[in-house]
């Protein structure tokens, strides 16, 4: 298994990318510590990580709140002697998100406090514990509405950052850690459905989009964190990973 004896935190947990890496990344041997705002959520992935036959320990956390992550970090530390792997995929699109002139500064600061300030905070409190652990790696996951401009500014402000941030982590923690970023495309997520009606027609389907013609499943964006999180990416760090079926190149 390619993450026995590891014990993986696993933000946004509770639903889409989250819950299918928590489920994979407890089907190759990790204890999981799933985190997320959404209670039931956190609930269905606890059933399925059991039922995958894991060791799955759960925290409600607003990823934005300092408070919040520091009990978090401290009940897995607890609970699980150490922490090995980091995957902040915690996230939001604020469907009042748009033009800059017409953006609320509100809805900035919630976008950027969950997708950058809460990487940073997991990265801040979560760090200690993984040197101390030995050593291990860190998986953050930004979008490609971070590489390309859209009518979303707080959110491609947000994801954009995130891979600057993860370069810096990366280059400040080396070589006891490794930090990666991680760049979806279209993934079929209660998010990312909601974007798409939020867009209209021209917002892309589940149908034609890119050259794959589909969107990805969850569990195919969870292979490539698996494969970050795991000792067969041992020489790879400040490295992005676009994930989008070539629609980055269309």
């Amino acid at each position: 298994m390619k993450l026995a004896h590891k014990v993986s935190i696993i933000t946004g947990a509770g639903s889409g990318q989250g819950q299918a890496a928590a489920v994979l990344f407890a089907r190759e041997g990790s204890s999981i510590v799933a985190a997320d705002i959404d209670e039931d959520g956190l609930k269905r992935t606890e059933a399925l990580v059991r039922e995958a036959g894991g060791d799955i320990l759960t925290v409600r956390c607003d990823v934005s709140k300092a408070a919040d992550v520091q009990a978090m970090v401290r009940r897995a530390k607890d609970a699980c002697g150490g922490i090995h792997v980091l995957y902040n995929n915690a996230g939001v699109l604020h469907p009042k998100d748009g033009y800059v002139t017409d953006l609320d500064e509100e809805i900035w600061d919630l976008v950027l406090g969950v997708n950058l300030k809460g990487m940073y905070l997991t990265c801040k409190y979560a760090i200690p514990v993984i040197l101390e652990s030995g050593g291990g790696s860190i998986i953050n996951t930004s979008s490609l509405g971070g590489l390309k401009a859209g009518a979303s500014t707080a959110y491609g402000a947000s994801k954009g950052g995130v891979i600057s941030l993860t370069r810096n982590i990366a280059r400040q923690y080396a070589p006891t850690i490794r930090a990666n970023s991680i760049c979806p495309g279209p993934v079929d997520t209660p998010m990312m459905v909601v974007a798409a009606k939020k867009a209209g027609p021209t917002g892309g389907t589940q149908g034609k989009g890119p050259m794959l013609e589909r969107w990805a499943d969850p569990g195919e964006v969870a292979e490539l964190a698996l494969y970050l999180a795991s000792d067969s990416s041992a020489f790879v760090t400040a490295a992005n990973f676009v994930i989008d079926g070539g629609l980055s190149a269309i």
